[in-house]
């Protein structure tokens, strides 16, 4: 269930960096509100998770999750480099994440 938790977390991460693209430094008022919430949600589950999982873990899972997820999202919505080494290089950070996720027993 931690994990679950922990990848909802970095879900939040994603919504929140895509977020401040939106905020326009935080001069818009809509956009700002749900970058500030998705924070709080993502920091709170990242919280949660971590009564059980170890720390070092969790925090790269949930960074590793927001960042593959956030640099799709940035291929998709803006635009950004789809080259093959950004890709493959995303492909290493999902597989540090799921080498995490082995080597974590719990």
């Amino acid at each position: 269930m931690n994990w679950l938790i922990l990848v909802t977390a970095g879900l939040f991460e994603i919504i929140w960096a895509i977020g401040i693209k939106y905020t326009e430094g935080f001069t818009r008022l809509w956009p700002s509100v749900g970058t500030l919430a998705a924070m709080t949600v993502s920091v709170i589950l990242l919280g949660i998770a971590m009564k059980s999982l170890p720390v070092g873990t969790a925090y790269a899972v949930w960074v590793g999750v927001g960042a593959v997820g956030t640099a799709i999202f940035g291929i998709i919505l803006f635009g950004e480099s789809a080259s093959a080494m950004r890709l493959f290089s995303l492909g290493l950070i999902v597989a540090g994440i799921v080498g995490l996720k082995l080597a974590t027993p719990t």
